[in-house]
């Protein structure tokens, strides 16, 4: 396992990264931000990384519509999604990370069958690149992200994988992640570092993995059981760990995580 963290994408966020100790990091291409801009950095993005020895180990975008309202796919999104994955193919990064919204018009089903045709597309374009594609288990405009859609979804597109992130598990889905990795750990492609604390069903804040009610030994454990070699990325999230203290934050994570990690 790699850990890494995320980061923007530029010179200073690589040398962050790198001043950290960490070897990969991952880029975070939301809602409102144009693909072709990303991609006409690439070159950028390639000496950045020979420079401060820090691999790009995962691309996502999060939030945008990739179905419409009549169950048929956005062209736009299907066009800036495979950018993105050409985007990947040329800076060595192994994965994409997406989503698919929901249409309350339609159907269970038919949400599903559209999730699929936008996916497949996906997974089989960064087939051909050599890029593989996996499914955020985040609410953010998107509903593949537990196990009742991912038998159905994954079931069909055998090579499409999980972007997994406990916290996503305990703040707005059952709360067995470790239920979740151990049967879905196979298809992890991609692993979030995020810490959460929830009380008595309320939600106090997300500090950093260590400082919080996950039982990260546990998830580790069932990691190495599920064969996973892929990047664990620290993600700071909460709103109170900022400045001198968040700062302080990440390196407590770096250091608490960094030991469970075996170096062989």
């Amino acid at each position: 396992m790699t850990l890494g963290m995320i980061e923007n994408w530029s010179e200073d966020g690589f040398k962050r990264v790198s001043g950290l100790g960490l070897k990969a990091v991952e880029f975070c291409y939301n809602i409102g931000n144009a693909p072709a801009k990303l991609m006409a950095i690439e070159g950028d993005v390639r000496k950045w990384s020979a420079a401060t020895g820090v691999k790009v180990g995962s691309v996502g975008r999060w939030g945008t519509d990739k179905i419409a309202d009549d169950g048929t796919i956005i062209a736009e999104e299907l066009a800036g999604s495979k950018t993105m994955i050409d985007f990947c193919a040329a800076v060595g990064c192994p994965v994409f990370n997406t989503g698919v919204n929901y249409r309350d018009a339609l159907p269970f089903a038919d949400n599903c069958a559209a999730a699929i045709n936008f996916l497949s597309q996906l997974v089989d374009y960064g087939k051909s690149k050599g890029v593989r594609v996996a499914v955020y288990n985040c609410s953010w405009n998107n509903f593949v992200r537990e196990p009742a859609v991912w038998k159905i979804i994954l079931g069909k597109l055998p090579e499409l994988g999980i972007k997994y992130d406990p916290s996503h598990c305990i703040n707005s889905g059952s709360g067995d992640y470790v239920g979740e990795i151990t049967e879905w750990g196979k298809r992890i492609y991609h692993f979030h570092i995020k810490g959460t604390i929830n009380v008595k069903g309320k939600h106090v804040d997300d500090p950093p993995a260590g400082l919080d009610s996950v039982n990260w030994r546990t998830v580790m454990g069932c990691l190495y059981a599920a064969g996973y070699k892929g990047m664990l990325s620290i993600e700071p999230h909460s709103a109170i760990w900022k400045g001198e203290l968040g700062d302080w934050g990440v390196r407590f994570t770096i250091d608490y995580i960094d030991k469970m990690i075996y170096k062989g």
